[in-house]
């Protein structure tokens, strides 16, 4: 798989791998998901409101009565796998002239009623704070009219919905902690199409995790467009905090204490997060990862730049230095640790030497994994409207080969520091290259595939690894922790 594509198993596109059946319901949703996590979590939420309204997910598109698509925004190549996707429906509408179809997400929210006008086969446009509304909408498209609810929420976060887990394969799964995003980078329309940051209630959030392990889940990956960012102090927006009361500063919850929580209360069970910013990570974070083995090993830490000019044009209020600190730190308190990036190549007036900037910061971090995309301009973003896109497309393609090159070459070497290592390994399902072999992740992130033998999904296996490609460990296991 390229690195440009590269796509953990969280991150499933297209439709759902589970089919969700409630008795007594007969019409039938047919849901496919495009972009983030956060993305794939939204559907699960869709799934479950449109559960109580007598719909019941299918993975066969002829036979929907609705289809929904959740789309993505962040990068042009989403918006057109997206409309490449409605053709299809638009096929499979002339065999069942019945069936609604519809556009949730990012995309929907960006565009709003002009997707009516573009899209014929569409019926109704909902954003991803107005899945409540979905029934109503619905009524509207029976009465023969065209359904749009793009209105951005100051609270919605969905806490008291439990999603269908339309997206897990019954070991892992995603529970949503902040929805919104305040860091309002140049390049991104995230802010735009999903409103300001807010943040759950963190007994909702304990709860959904509790009703998550008493179906047998082991690992949980907490989600938000910035978790760093995650405070509750009651509701409310985060940058409201500081006009709440006393009571509710002094009561108020950060994620280093949510992490913490979470721990401590499911000490069986998993826990990652994404996505991080560097600016918001305190070193409480990292602190309370190195307290708790159950915490994974393992941070996403998008830098999108290591030239400072470039950081600062993009508004990603830290500086290469910060960064570089920050990393520094992290590698003090916890060694092990894995880390990830993101990394745009050819940003507005982006120079040789910004571009070898990058490289250098790379070449001091050694990423284990990275998600390397060439910009391409996304309207309505401040770039877009200020800033010239001046880099040549050959140039912002041959600048993103030599940073995915230096990225294979720093995930072979710390999948190698692996080798003969005996480590912790959940196992998630079968290898996709041997039906002999089973496939799970270490603390770290990093797959790991060995022989079946006796073991069954969902057991933490001890596994002694001895070899490895540049994102694959391979190894044996030695014995078999059982953690039910």
């Amino acid at each position: 798989m390229k690195y440009t594509e590269r796509v953990i198993d969280e991150k499933i596109q297209g439709k759902a791998l589970i089919t969700d059946l409630r008795e007594g319901n007969i019409k039938k949703l047919f849901i496919e998901s495009y972009g983030c996590q956060m993305n794939m979590n939204d559907s699960e939420i869709v799934a479950s409101i449109l559960s109580n309204e007598g719909y019941n997910t299918t993975q066969d598109l002829k036979d929907a009565d609705l289809v929904l698509v959740n789309t993505c925004s962040i990068r042009e190549k989403a918006e057109t796998t997206v409309r490449n996707r409605l053709k299809k429906y638009d096929h499979a509408k002339k065999y069942n002239p019945k069936m609604k179809v519809g556009v949730l997400g990012c995309m929907a929210e960006r565009l709003k009623e002009k997707f009516l006008e573009e899209e014929k086969i569409v019926d109704l446009v909902v954003g991803p704070d107005a899945y409540r509304d979905l029934p109503k909408l619905i009524k509207e498209v029976d009465a023969g009219r065209d359904a749009v609810n793009v209105i951005l929420s100051k609270d919605e976060t969905y806490g008291d919905v439990s999603p269908v887990r339309l997206n897990s394969n019954g070991v892992f799964a995603f529970v949503s902690i902040t929805r919104g995003c305040d860091n309002m980078c140049t390049f991104c329309v995230v802010p735009f199409t999903r409103g300001r940051e807010r943040s759950r209630d963190p007994r909702s959030i304990i709860e959904e995790i509790r009703s998550m392990e008493e179906k047998n889940y082991k690992e949980i990956t907490l989600l938000g467009q910035n978790v760093d960012s995650y405070l509750w102090y009651g509701g409310g927006l985060k940058k409201d905090f500081k006009k709440a009361s006393e009571l509710a500063r002094a009561t108020a919850v950060d994620f280093a204490q949510l992490l913490d929580m979470c721990a401590i209360e499911f000490p069986k069970m998993r826990f990652r997060f994404s996505t991080s910013n560097p600016q918001d990570m305190t070193l409480d974070v990292i602190h309370v990862m190195a307290k708790h083995k159950n915490i994974c090993k393992y941070i996403h830490l998008p830098v999108q730049s290591g030239s400072n000019r470039m950081l600062k044009l993009m508004n990603r209020q830290h500086t290469r230095e910060e960064y570089i600190r920050l990393v520094n730190k992290i590698y003090e308190i916890i060694p092990e640790m894995a880390l990830s990036q993101d990394m745009i190549a050819g940003f507005c007036g982006e120079t040789e030497q910004d571009h070898q900037d990058t490289l250098d910061l790379m070449e001091h971090v050694k990423y284990s994994f990275g998600f390397m995309f060439a910009y391409s301009e996304r309207p309505g973003t401040l770039a877009a409207k200020k800033m010239e896109d001046t880099v040549p497309l050959a140039v912002k393609k041959r600048r993103l080969q030599e940073i995915i090159h230096l990225q294979q070459q720093h995930s072979l070497h710390r999948a190698k520091e692996q080798v003969g290592q005996i480590q912790e390994v959940l196992i998630e399902g079968t290898s996709k290259k041997s039906d002999l072999h089973w496939k799970g992740r270490n603390t770290q992130n990093t797959v790991v595939v060995f022989p079946k033998e006796h073991y069954k999904m969902g057991d933490f296996v001890h596994v002694k690894i001895e070899n490895c490609t540049s994102n694959t460990l391979l190894g044996t296991a030695i014995n078999y922790s059982d953690n039910n």
